[in-house]
């Protein structure tokens, strides 16, 4: 799980830049298969230079670090990020420099140069010291985290307006989120979640991104952008809560039909029903044409089977309410082992308003 959501994390941080390689490319990258032409290959440097600052941020937290956000270590995310891609800056532009140059992005124009170390150094005050000690949020781990979902959106902002880099800008921001949320103690696999999204709503990133520097009569509002983020985080947390959901479902499943065929006599028909059961663990409903294919374990056994072999294994796992029968096709009841959670407790609901 945090091999895929560092897959999903990398490939969105670099796409939004403009990197074309697919996750199924960014997982062979990380397992040294990929093999790019040369025109193509600062492509894989930017993803392996992601990679790389992602492990490094983890690496430094379990030896730990407690990892406090400064202008050098801002700088040298930058200069991570950009590492070896020196031919496809911007005449100037040195990685992990303050750019000394006019920037702009659109319509908006980054701070003056001569600005921005100065504001990158009051960022990071502000951030280590003025939101870790809002009383009001106590020490408690939930609200340490909810503090740092608020950091790591607010920095991320803020490098975004001050621009303090002749390019990288974004990467080097995404990976300042990361960092927060990480050291507050996120789960590495949910700190790729702003990423994410940003990545999916491309076009509404670059959206609030504007609309937050122009608003206020140009002065700038942040709250926008944070709503818009916190409201990705969320559905980022959702769907990871199916997602391991559905894990454990279909782990508790397979358990359990082993354990139902524990009880019967072996046989090689029983052998047979077995695989045809755990190969319609999947979601939705499989035709019966499709059945013998569902996997070459499958397909093997069947092979040489006549029509009837099939209708035999599937009246029997239908006589043991194994598998369902639908108008589209036969299903495996995983539902079945909805039934051993625990009841979730009754939440409180608020009094009626007298008004």
């Amino acid at each position: 799980m945090l091999k895929l959501y560092l897959i999903k994390g990398v490939q969105a941080t670099t796409a939004i830049e403009g990197n074309t390689l697919s996750t199924e490319q960014i997982r062979a990258q990380i397992e040294g298969t990929l093999d790019l032409p040369p025109s193509q290959e600062y492509l894989g440097r930017e993803v392996d230079n992601v990679i790389r600052a992602c492990n490094k941020i983890a690496n430094t937290l379990l030896k730990g670090d407690p990892l406090r956000l400064t202008p050098n270590r801002i700088a040298t995310f930058n200069a991570q990020v950009l590492n070896g891609l020196e031919d496809h800056l911007e005449e100037g532009i040195v990685p992990g420099e303050i750019r000394t140059h006019a920037v702009g992005v659109g319509r908006y124009r980054g701070v003056h140069w001569q600005d921005c170390a100065c504001l990158l150094a009051r960022l990071c005050q502000w951030i280590e010291e003025a939101l870790t000690n809002v009383s009001l949020l106590g020490d408690a781990l939930s609200n340490r985290i909810a503090t740092a979902i608020l950091q790591a959106i607010l920095a991320h902002l803020y490098i975004a307006w001050i621009h303090p880099f002749g390019d990288g800008n974004g990467r080097t921001a995404r990976l300042v989120e990361l960092m927060l949320l990480a050291r507050a103690g996120v789960p590495l696999t949910s700190a790729q979640l702003l990423s994410n999204h940003y990545n999916l709503t491309r076009t509404e990133y670059y959206r609030q991104l504007d609309r937050s520097s122009r608003a206020d009569s140009g002065r700038g509002d942040a709250m926008g952008f944070i709503l818009y983020a916190l409201q990705g985080f969320v559905d980022g947390l959702d769907e990871q809560c199916r997602y391991v959901n559905n894990i454990q479902l279909s782990i508790a499943w397979e358990h359990f039909v082993f354990q139902q065929f524990q009880q019967q006599k072996r046989s090689a028909a029983l052998s047979r029903r077995r695989e045809l059961v755990l190969a319609l663990t999947q979601d939705g409903a499989i035709p019966r044409p499709q059945l013998r294919r569902l996997n070459p374990a499958l397909a093997e056994l069947y092979a040489g089977k006549t029509d009837k072999t099939m209708t035999r294994d599937l009246n029997w796992l239908l006589q043991q309410k194994l598998i369902e029968k639908r108008p589209e096709g036969y299903r495996a009841r995983v539902d079945l082992m909805l039934s051993f959670r625990p009841p979730l407790p009754t939440m409180p609901t608020a009094p009626p308003d007298p008004g």
